[in-house]
């Protein structure tokens, strides 16, 4: 376990896991470990699930994925542009936690350092929590960063 050589942070560009992700890069600092920084695309539902094939409408799904591939690949290549470890981006497509599990188990991470956005009540029922599935699934140690206050904002 110690000391980390993988250290995997997801991110989904949110000011909670902004600062995930200053502290997942404190620690590969400190351990001089590898930084994986893994942005996943939520899967758009399939033509199957669209009211009309017969719609006058065109929209090429493929190619929307694999634009918002591009626009993710170059935020993250942006994100770690100026940080003085080691970095490796890595964009997928899928459900957020299994994705972030399939990740961590592929890249044999030592540790995963995830952002929680904190939610409560009907949002955390409606929404769930990707952070805490990941903690209770993952294989190897996970630290959970909350927030402060005002980066919910």
């Amino acid at each position: 376990m110690l000391p980390f050589k993988k250290i995997l942070c997801p991110t989904d560009f949110s000011e909670p896991a902004f600062v995930a992700l200053k502290r997942a890069e404190e620690l590969a600092r400190h351990f001089a470990a590898e930084l994986i920084v893994a942005h996943v695309i939520p899967p758009l539902p399939g033509p199957h699930l669209f009211p009309d094939p017969q719609a006058s409408f065109n929209f090429d799904v493929p190619l929307y994925q694999q634009e918002l591939a591009i626009k993710a690949e170059q935020m993250l290549k942006d994100l770690v542009s100026h940080h003085k470890v080691a970095t490796r981006n890595l964009v997928t497509t899928g459900e957020a936690a299994p994705e972030i599990l399939r990740i961590a188990h592929q890249e044999h991470a030592d540790l995963i350092v995830i952002a929680s956005h904190g939610l409560t009540g009907w949002r955390r029922l409606v929404h769930g929590s990707v952070a805490e599935k990941v903690v209770r699934q993952a294989t190897c140690p996970v630290l959970s960063i909350m927030a402060p206050p005002e980066a919910e904002q």
